[in-house]
Protein backbone atom coordinates (compact mmCIF):
# COMPACT_ATOMS: atom_id res chain seq x y z
CA UNK A 1 0.00 0.00 0.00
CA UNK A 2 1.79 3.06 -1.16
CA UNK A 3 -0.06 5.51 0.58
CA UNK A 4 -2.71 5.05 3.07
CA UNK A 5 -4.09 8.52 2.78
CA UNK A 6 -4.92 8.17 -0.45
CA UNK A 7 -6.23 5.02 -0.69
CA UNK A 8 -8.82 6.32 2.63
CA UNK A 9 -8.92 8.77 0.05
CA UNK A 10 -10.46 7.28 -2.45
CA UNK A 11 -13.09 5.04 -0.32
CA UNK A 12 -14.50 7.91 0.85
CA UNK A 13 -15.35 9.72 -1.71
CA UNK A 14 -16.99 6.29 -3.42
CA UNK A 15 -19.05 6.24 -0.40
CA UNK A 16 -20.21 9.76 -0.14
CA UNK A 17 -21.31 9.77 -3.92
CA UNK A 18 -23.00 6.43 -2.91
CA UNK A 19 -21.30 4.12 -5.61
CA UNK A 20 -19.61 1.42 -3.21
CA UNK A 21 -20.96 0.36 0.82
CA UNK A 22 -18.09 1.24 2.72
CA UNK A 23 -17.81 -2.26 4.55
CA UNK A 24 -17.57 -3.67 0.98
CA UNK A 25 -14.79 -1.20 -0.16
CA UNK A 26 -12.66 -1.48 2.07
CA UNK A 27 -12.66 -4.96 2.31
CA UNK A 28 -11.76 -4.54 -1.60
CA UNK A 29 -9.23 -2.59 -0.66
CA UNK A 30 -7.89 -4.69 2.07
CA UNK A 31 -7.92 -8.09 -0.13
CA UNK A 32 -5.95 -6.06 -2.78
CA UNK A 33 -3.11 -5.36 -0.09
CA UNK A 34 -3.29 -8.01 1.99
CA UNK A 35 0.56 -8.79 1.90
CA UNK A 36 1.33 -4.92 2.62
CA UNK A 37 2.68 -3.95 6.25
CA UNK A 38 0.13 -4.41 8.65
CA UNK A 39 0.65 -0.86 9.82
CA UNK A 40 -0.19 0.29 6.58
CA UNK A 41 -3.35 -1.92 6.49
CA UNK A 42 -4.74 -0.82 9.97
CA UNK A 43 -3.96 2.94 9.65
CA UNK A 44 -6.08 2.91 6.19
CA UNK A 45 -9.09 0.74 8.07
CA UNK A 46 -9.08 2.88 11.27
CA UNK A 47 -8.35 6.39 9.02
CA UNK A 48 -11.88 5.15 6.93
CA UNK A 49 -13.90 3.84 9.27
CA UNK A 50 -13.10 6.40 12.38
CA UNK A 51 -13.75 8.80 9.66
CA UNK A 52 -17.36 7.73 8.32
CA UNK A 53 -18.19 7.05 12.43
CA UNK A 54 -17.51 10.23 13.52
CA UNK A 55 -18.89 12.28 10.54
CA UNK A 56 -21.03 14.49 11.93
CA UNK A 57 -19.46 15.07 14.78
CA UNK A 58 -16.63 16.32 12.24
CA UNK A 59 -18.72 18.36 10.02
CA UNK A 60 -19.95 20.00 12.59
CA UNK A 61 -16.19 21.37 13.86
CA UNK A 62 -15.40 22.02 10.26
CA UNK A 63 -18.61 24.49 9.91
CA UNK A 64 -17.53 25.93 12.34
CA UNK A 65 -13.71 27.44 10.73
CA UNK A 66 -15.01 27.28 7.21
CA UNK A 67 -16.67 30.06 5.91
CA UNK A 68 -17.90 27.25 2.96
CA UNK A 69 -20.18 25.00 4.14
CA UNK A 70 -19.06 21.45 4.02
CA UNK A 71 -21.75 20.28 2.52
CA UNK A 72 -21.22 22.78 -0.29
CA UNK A 73 -17.53 21.60 -1.21
CA UNK A 74 -16.40 19.22 -4.04
CA UNK A 75 -16.44 15.62 -3.22
CA UNK A 76 -12.70 15.37 -2.67
CA UNK A 77 -12.18 18.69 -0.77
CA UNK A 78 -14.80 17.22 1.54
CA UNK A 79 -13.08 14.24 2.40
CA UNK A 80 -9.70 15.59 2.50
CA UNK A 81 -11.48 17.83 5.05
CA UNK A 82 -12.70 15.07 7.36
CA UNK A 83 -10.06 12.64 7.04
CA UNK A 84 -7.54 16.02 7.92
CA UNK A 85 -9.85 16.48 10.99
CA UNK A 86 -10.20 13.37 12.20
CA UNK A 87 -6.73 12.70 12.13
CA UNK A 88 -6.13 15.99 14.20
CA UNK A 89 -9.27 15.44 16.83
CA UNK A 90 -9.04 11.59 17.42
CA UNK A 91 -5.52 10.20 16.35
CA UNK A 92 -3.25 11.59 18.64
CA UNK A 93 -0.07 9.49 17.38
CA UNK A 94 -0.29 11.53 14.10
CA UNK A 95 1.33 14.72 14.44
CA UNK A 96 -1.64 17.74 13.40
CA UNK A 97 1.02 19.03 10.87
CA UNK A 98 1.55 15.54 9.16
CA UNK A 99 -2.33 15.64 8.70
CA UNK A 100 -2.00 18.95 7.54
CA UNK A 101 0.38 18.97 4.94
CA UNK A 102 -0.83 15.62 3.54
CA UNK A 103 -3.85 16.56 2.78
CA UNK A 104 -2.55 19.09 0.81
CA UNK A 105 0.31 17.28 -1.14
CA UNK A 106 -2.99 14.93 -1.92
CA UNK A 107 -5.32 18.01 -2.98
CA UNK A 108 -2.25 19.11 -5.33
CA UNK A 109 -1.30 15.50 -6.86
CA UNK A 110 -5.51 15.43 -7.26
CA UNK A 111 -5.49 18.33 -9.77
CA UNK A 112 -6.97 21.05 -6.60
CA UNK A 113 -3.83 23.02 -6.68
CA UNK A 114 -6.28 26.32 -6.28
CA UNK A 115 -7.77 25.11 -3.40
CA UNK A 116 -4.73 23.27 -1.08
CA UNK A 117 -4.48 26.86 0.31
CA UNK A 118 -8.01 26.28 1.72
CA UNK A 119 -7.78 23.07 2.93
CA UNK A 120 -4.54 23.71 4.38
CA UNK A 121 -5.94 26.93 6.61
CA UNK A 122 -9.17 24.99 7.56
CA UNK A 123 -7.05 22.10 9.51
CA UNK A 124 -4.41 24.58 10.72
CA UNK A 125 -7.22 26.91 12.13
CA UNK A 126 -8.74 23.08 13.59
CA UNK A 127 -5.70 22.14 15.31
CA UNK A 128 -4.81 25.60 16.70
CA UNK A 129 -7.83 25.84 18.31
CA UNK A 130 -8.96 22.29 19.04
CA UNK A 131 -9.13 22.73 22.63
CA UNK A 132 -11.71 24.93 22.05
CA UNK A 133 -14.31 24.19 20.12
CA UNK A 134 -18.09 24.54 20.59
CA UNK A 135 -20.23 21.51 21.27
CA UNK A 136 -23.40 21.58 21.99
CA UNK A 137 -24.79 21.02 25.71
CA UNK A 138 -26.67 18.49 26.87
CA UNK A 139 -29.25 20.42 29.06
CA UNK A 140 -29.87 22.73 26.52
CA UNK A 141 -30.98 20.84 23.63
CA UNK A 142 -30.37 16.86 24.04
CA UNK A 143 -31.11 15.83 20.64
CA UNK A 144 -28.99 17.98 19.07
CA UNK A 145 -26.32 16.94 21.46
CA UNK A 146 -26.64 13.33 21.31
CA UNK A 147 -26.04 13.94 17.45
CA UNK A 148 -22.90 15.61 17.68
CA UNK A 149 -21.54 13.58 20.47
CA UNK A 150 -22.24 10.30 19.12
CA UNK A 151 -22.45 11.16 15.36
CA UNK A 152 -25.96 10.18 14.35
CA UNK A 153 -28.47 11.65 12.53
CA UNK A 154 -31.34 13.82 14.34
CA UNK A 155 -34.20 12.24 12.95
CA UNK A 156 -32.82 8.40 14.02
CA UNK A 157 -32.25 9.63 17.56
CA UNK A 158 -35.97 11.59 17.20
CA UNK A 159 -37.51 7.69 16.30
CA UNK A 160 -35.63 5.30 19.08
CA UNK A 161 -37.54 8.11 21.26
CA UNK A 162 -40.26 6.65 20.14
CA UNK A 163 -39.57 3.36 22.02
CA UNK A 164 -36.83 4.00 24.29
CA UNK A 165 -36.31 6.09 27.10
CA UNK A 166 -33.34 8.71 26.92
CA UNK A 167 -31.00 6.56 29.23
CA UNK A 168 -31.36 3.38 26.51
CA UNK A 169 -31.21 5.79 23.66
CA UNK A 170 -27.43 7.04 24.71
CA UNK A 171 -26.60 3.43 25.68
CA UNK A 172 -27.28 2.72 22.06
CA UNK A 173 -26.18 4.83 20.49
CA UNK A 174 -22.92 5.49 22.34
CA UNK A 175 -22.46 1.45 21.78
CA UNK A 176 -21.68 1.92 17.88
CA UNK A 177 -18.78 4.14 18.43
CA UNK A 178 -16.81 1.45 21.03
CA UNK A 179 -14.30 -0.79 19.77
CA UNK A 180 -15.35 -3.76 18.49
CA UNK A 181 -13.67 -7.27 18.62
CA UNK A 182 -14.19 -10.07 15.40
CA UNK A 183 -16.44 -12.25 16.84
CA UNK A 184 -16.00 -16.21 15.61
CA UNK A 185 -18.36 -19.00 15.73
CA UNK A 186 -16.21 -22.26 16.57
CA UNK A 187 -17.47 -25.20 14.72
CA UNK A 188 -17.72 -28.05 16.87
CA UNK A 189 -17.59 -30.78 14.16
CA UNK A 190 -13.95 -29.36 13.88
CA UNK A 191 -12.91 -29.55 17.50
CA UNK A 192 -14.85 -26.70 18.86
CA UNK A 193 -14.06 -24.22 20.79
CA UNK A 194 -10.91 -25.67 23.14
CA UNK A 195 -9.33 -26.38 19.73
CA UNK A 196 -9.80 -23.28 17.67
CA UNK A 197 -8.08 -21.19 20.85
CA UNK A 198 -4.74 -23.21 21.00
CA UNK A 199 -4.61 -22.42 17.65
CA UNK A 200 -5.41 -18.62 17.71
CA UNK A 201 -3.02 -18.04 20.48
CA UNK A 202 -0.34 -20.11 19.09
CA UNK A 203 -0.08 -17.22 16.56
CA UNK A 204 -0.46 -14.74 19.21
CA UNK A 205 -4.12 -13.79 18.84
CA UNK A 206 -6.02 -12.42 21.72
CA UNK A 207 -8.95 -14.64 22.66
CA UNK A 208 -11.65 -14.26 24.43
CA UNK A 209 -15.11 -16.10 25.60
CA UNK A 210 -18.41 -14.68 23.90
CA UNK A 211 -20.94 -13.61 26.02
CA UNK A 212 -24.01 -15.62 24.76
CA UNK A 213 -23.66 -18.43 22.76
CA UNK A 214 -20.92 -21.24 24.58
CA UNK A 215 -19.02 -21.66 21.39
CA UNK A 216 -18.32 -18.13 20.50
CA UNK A 217 -14.90 -16.15 20.47
CA UNK A 218 -13.69 -12.36 20.49
CA UNK A 219 -10.31 -11.81 19.00
CA UNK A 220 -8.00 -8.83 18.28
CA UNK A 221 -4.84 -8.53 18.04
CA UNK A 222 -4.20 -9.88 14.73
CA UNK A 223 -3.67 -9.04 10.88
CA UNK A 224 -5.49 -10.51 8.42
CA UNK A 225 -8.32 -13.68 8.68
CA UNK A 226 -6.87 -15.41 5.92
CA UNK A 227 -3.37 -16.04 8.11
CA UNK A 228 -5.07 -17.28 10.63
CA UNK A 229 -4.79 -21.33 10.19
CA UNK A 230 -7.67 -22.12 11.73
CA UNK A 231 -9.81 -20.10 9.91
CA UNK A 232 -8.17 -21.05 6.74
CA UNK A 233 -9.18 -24.48 7.24
CA UNK A 234 -12.32 -23.75 8.21
CA UNK A 235 -12.65 -24.63 12.21
CA UNK A 236 -14.51 -21.15 12.64
CA UNK A 237 -15.98 -18.03 10.49
CA UNK A 238 -16.90 -15.03 11.20
CA UNK A 239 -20.76 -14.37 12.85
CA UNK A 240 -22.32 -12.33 15.33
CA UNK A 241 -23.57 -13.65 18.75
CA UNK A 242 -27.18 -12.63 18.09
CA UNK A 243 -26.73 -14.35 14.54
CA UNK A 244 -25.83 -17.62 16.37
CA UNK A 245 -28.26 -17.34 18.85
CA UNK A 246 -30.83 -16.78 16.08
CA UNK A 247 -29.42 -19.86 14.10
CA UNK A 248 -29.74 -21.63 17.53
CA UNK A 249 -33.66 -20.88 18.43
CA UNK A 250 -34.02 -22.62 14.79
CA UNK A 251 -33.71 -25.58 16.15
CA UNK A 252 -32.94 -27.72 13.45
CA UNK A 253 -32.25 -31.44 13.98
CA UNK A 254 -30.59 -33.99 12.33
CA UNK A 255 -31.54 -35.07 9.17
CA UNK A 256 -34.14 -32.27 8.47
CA UNK A 257 -35.12 -29.93 5.56
CA UNK A 258 -33.73 -26.65 6.29
CA UNK A 259 -34.13 -23.12 4.03
CA UNK A 260 -32.15 -20.14 4.43
CA UNK A 261 -34.30 -17.57 2.54
CA UNK A 262 -31.80 -14.44 2.54
CA UNK A 263 -28.70 -16.59 3.53
CA UNK A 264 -25.60 -14.58 2.66
CA UNK A 265 -22.75 -14.88 3.67
CA UNK A 266 -24.62 -17.90 4.99
CA UNK A 267 -23.45 -17.46 8.98
CA UNK A 268 -27.29 -18.85 10.16
CA UNK A 269 -27.04 -21.75 7.54
CA UNK A 270 -23.20 -22.66 8.70
CA UNK A 271 -24.31 -22.72 12.41
CA UNK A 272 -27.48 -25.17 11.53
CA UNK A 273 -24.92 -27.36 9.49
CA UNK A 274 -22.98 -27.73 12.91
CA UNK A 275 -25.75 -28.05 14.72
CA UNK A 276 -27.44 -30.99 12.82
CA UNK A 277 -23.91 -32.87 12.26
CA UNK A 278 -23.46 -32.42 8.59
CA UNK A 279 -26.58 -34.41 7.91
CA UNK A 280 -30.25 -33.93 6.31
CA UNK A 281 -30.15 -30.80 4.00
CA UNK A 282 -29.81 -26.85 3.98
CA UNK A 283 -30.66 -25.28 1.20
CA UNK A 284 -28.91 -21.09 1.20
CA UNK A 285 -30.35 -19.09 -1.04
CA UNK A 286 -29.78 -15.27 -2.01
CA UNK A 287 -30.71 -12.61 -4.83
CA UNK A 288 -27.28 -12.35 -6.81
CA UNK A 289 -24.62 -14.43 -7.89
CA UNK A 290 -22.31 -12.16 -5.87
CA UNK A 291 -24.20 -12.91 -2.89
CA UNK A 292 -24.14 -16.40 -3.20
CA UNK A 293 -20.65 -16.71 -4.28
CA UNK A 294 -19.83 -15.62 -0.52
CA UNK A 295 -21.77 -18.54 0.39
CA UNK A 296 -20.06 -21.13 -1.62
CA UNK A 297 -16.52 -19.70 -0.25
CA UNK A 298 -17.86 -20.51 3.30
CA UNK A 299 -19.28 -23.79 1.89
CA UNK A 300 -15.96 -24.81 0.79
CA UNK A 301 -14.22 -23.60 3.33
CA UNK A 302 -15.79 -25.60 6.34
CA UNK A 303 -15.94 -29.04 3.84
CA UNK A 304 -19.81 -29.10 4.55
CA UNK A 305 -21.84 -31.74 2.40
CA UNK A 306 -24.88 -30.52 3.53
CA UNK A 307 -25.07 -27.38 2.07
CA UNK A 308 -26.34 -26.04 -1.03
CA UNK A 309 -26.42 -22.44 -2.09
CA UNK A 310 -28.91 -21.09 -4.78
CA UNK A 311 -29.39 -18.09 -6.56
CA UNK A 312 -33.23 -17.32 -5.48
CA UNK A 313 -35.40 -14.30 -5.30
CA UNK A 314 -36.99 -14.59 -2.03
CA UNK A 315 -40.16 -12.61 -3.47
CA UNK A 316 -40.75 -14.68 -5.61
CA UNK A 317 -42.73 -18.41 -4.99
CA UNK A 318 -41.35 -21.06 -5.00
CA UNK A 319 -43.85 -23.85 -5.76
CA UNK A 320 -41.89 -27.13 -5.58
CA UNK A 321 -40.94 -26.01 -2.12
CA UNK A 322 -44.54 -25.52 -0.93
CA UNK A 323 -44.62 -27.08 3.06
CA UNK A 324 -41.29 -28.76 2.36
CA UNK A 325 -39.32 -27.59 5.19
CA UNK A 326 -39.11 -28.63 8.68
CA UNK A 327 -37.43 -25.24 9.53
CA UNK A 328 -37.54 -22.08 7.55
CA UNK A 329 -35.36 -18.62 8.51
CA UNK A 330 -36.26 -15.60 7.00
CA UNK A 331 -33.22 -12.88 7.64
CA UNK A 332 -34.93 -10.70 5.54
CA UNK A 333 -33.70 -7.14 4.26
CA UNK A 334 -33.62 -4.80 6.86
CA UNK A 335 -32.83 -1.36 7.97
CA UNK A 336 -29.64 -2.50 9.59
CA UNK A 337 -30.35 -0.03 12.97
CA UNK A 338 -28.88 -2.83 14.97
CA UNK A 339 -25.33 -2.72 13.19
CA UNK A 340 -24.52 1.11 12.45
CA UNK A 341 -21.61 0.15 14.73
CA UNK A 342 -20.08 -1.95 12.22
CA UNK A 343 -21.51 -0.81 8.98
CA UNK A 344 -20.98 3.23 9.23
CA UNK A 345 -22.67 4.32 6.11
CA UNK A 346 -26.06 3.04 7.23
CA UNK A 347 -26.99 5.85 9.00
CA UNK A 348 -26.06 8.23 6.16
CA UNK A 349 -28.52 6.33 3.64
CA UNK A 350 -31.60 5.32 5.53
CA UNK A 351 -34.31 6.66 5.57
CA UNK A 352 -37.90 6.92 7.21
CA UNK A 353 -39.58 6.61 4.17
CA UNK A 354 -37.09 3.76 3.07
CA UNK A 355 -37.77 1.63 6.54
CA UNK A 356 -41.58 1.83 4.80
CA UNK A 357 -40.67 0.05 1.65
CA UNK A 358 -38.44 -2.26 3.31
CA UNK A 359 -41.61 -3.37 5.16
CA UNK A 360 -43.41 -3.99 2.17
CA UNK A 361 -40.54 -5.94 1.04
CA UNK A 362 -40.26 -7.75 4.14
CA UNK A 363 -43.82 -8.90 3.98
CA UNK A 364 -43.74 -9.86 0.30
CA UNK A 365 -40.94 -12.44 1.33
CA UNK A 366 -42.76 -13.59 4.45
CA UNK A 367 -45.90 -14.38 2.19
CA UNK A 368 -43.90 -16.65 0.86
CA UNK A 369 -41.80 -17.94 3.74
CA UNK A 370 -45.33 -19.28 5.61
CA UNK A 371 -46.15 -21.49 2.87
CA UNK A 372 -42.56 -23.53 2.79
CA UNK A 373 -42.74 -24.73 6.48
CA UNK A 374 -44.61 -28.39 7.09
CA UNK A 375 -47.34 -28.04 9.52
CA UNK A 376 -45.82 -28.87 13.00
CA UNK A 377 -42.65 -27.13 11.42
CA UNK A 378 -40.60 -23.99 12.85
CA UNK A 379 -40.12 -20.71 11.29
CA UNK A 380 -37.64 -18.14 12.52
CA UNK A 381 -37.95 -14.36 11.35
CA UNK A 382 -35.36 -12.15 12.04
CA UNK A 383 -33.56 -8.46 11.07
CA UNK A 384 -30.60 -6.69 12.48
CA UNK A 385 -32.71 -3.48 13.08
CA UNK A 386 -34.50 -1.55 15.84
CA UNK A 387 -37.54 -0.81 14.63
CA UNK A 388 -41.40 -1.79 16.10
CA UNK A 389 -42.59 -1.85 12.24
CA UNK A 390 -40.02 -4.24 10.93
CA UNK A 391 -39.84 -6.45 13.74
CA UNK A 392 -43.16 -6.96 16.56
CA UNK A 393 -45.22 -5.85 14.19
CA UNK A 394 -44.50 -8.08 11.12
CA UNK A 395 -44.34 -10.89 13.44
CA UNK A 396 -48.05 -10.54 14.56
CA UNK A 397 -48.74 -9.51 11.14
CA UNK A 398 -47.95 -13.44 10.03
CA UNK A 399 -49.77 -14.72 13.33
CA UNK A 400 -52.59 -12.67 11.99
CA UNK A 401 -52.64 -13.61 9.00
CA UNK A 402 -51.51 -17.27 8.82
CA UNK A 403 -51.46 -20.14 10.45
CA UNK A 404 -48.71 -20.03 12.98
CA UNK A 405 -48.57 -19.39 16.56
CA UNK A 406 -45.38 -17.91 19.21
CA UNK A 407 -43.05 -20.42 20.71
CA UNK A 408 -42.19 -19.65 23.97
CA UNK A 409 -38.62 -19.05 23.78
CA UNK A 410 -37.59 -18.23 27.62
CA UNK A 411 -36.22 -22.10 28.55
CA UNK A 412 -33.88 -21.82 24.88
CA UNK A 413 -32.07 -18.22 25.92
CA UNK A 414 -28.87 -18.35 27.45
CA UNK A 415 -29.03 -18.05 31.37
CA UNK A 416 -27.95 -14.36 31.31
CA UNK A 417 -30.37 -13.15 28.90
CA UNK A 418 -33.65 -12.49 30.29
CA UNK A 419 -36.41 -10.97 28.18
CA UNK A 420 -39.82 -10.64 29.01
CA UNK A 421 -41.27 -10.98 25.49
CA UNK A 422 -39.84 -14.38 25.51
CA UNK A 423 -42.65 -15.57 26.44
CA UNK A 424 -44.04 -14.46 23.90
CA UNK A 425 -42.27 -16.08 21.74
CA UNK A 426 -39.82 -13.08 20.59
CA UNK A 427 -36.93 -10.79 21.70
CA UNK A 428 -35.40 -7.50 20.53
CA UNK A 429 -31.55 -7.14 21.20
CA UNK A 430 -30.30 -3.78 21.86
CA UNK A 431 -26.58 -2.88 21.63
CA UNK A 432 -25.42 -1.04 24.67
CA UNK A 433 -27.91 -2.99 26.55
CA UNK A 434 -26.88 -6.35 25.30
CA UNK A 435 -23.55 -7.77 24.21
CA UNK A 436 -23.93 -8.14 20.52
CA UNK A 437 -25.48 -5.92 17.47
CA UNK A 438 -28.80 -5.14 18.06
CA UNK A 439 -31.13 -7.91 16.46
CA UNK A 440 -34.84 -9.20 16.46
CA UNK A 441 -35.85 -12.73 16.68
CA UNK A 442 -39.16 -14.47 16.76
CA UNK A 443 -39.96 -17.78 16.84
CA UNK A 444 -43.12 -19.32 15.03
CA UNK A 445 -44.60 -22.62 14.63
CA UNK A 446 -46.98 -23.70 11.74
CA UNK A 447 -50.56 -24.84 13.58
Amino acid sequence: MENPRESALDVLIKVDKKEELSHIAISNVLEKYQFSEKRDRAFFTRLVEGTLERQITIDYVIDQFSKTKIRKCKPLIRALLRMGVYQILYMDQVPDSAACNEAVKLAKKRGFSRLSGFVNGVLRNISRKKETISYPKKDKDLVTYLSVTYSIPEWIINFFKKTYDDETVEKIIASYLEDRKTTLCCLESKGGKDAVRKELEAENVTVEDGKLIENAVKISDYDFLYRLKAFREGKCYVQDESSMLCAKLAGAEEGQFVMDLCSAPGGKSLYTADQMKDSGQILSRDLTEYKTDLIEDNIERMGFTNMVSEVFDATVLDEEHIEAADVVIADVPCSGLGIMGKKNDIKYHISEEGMKDLVKLQREILTNAVQYVKHGGTLIYSTCTINPEENEKNFQWIKDHFDYEAVDITEELPHNLKIDTAKDGYIQLLPGIHPCDGFFIGKLRRK
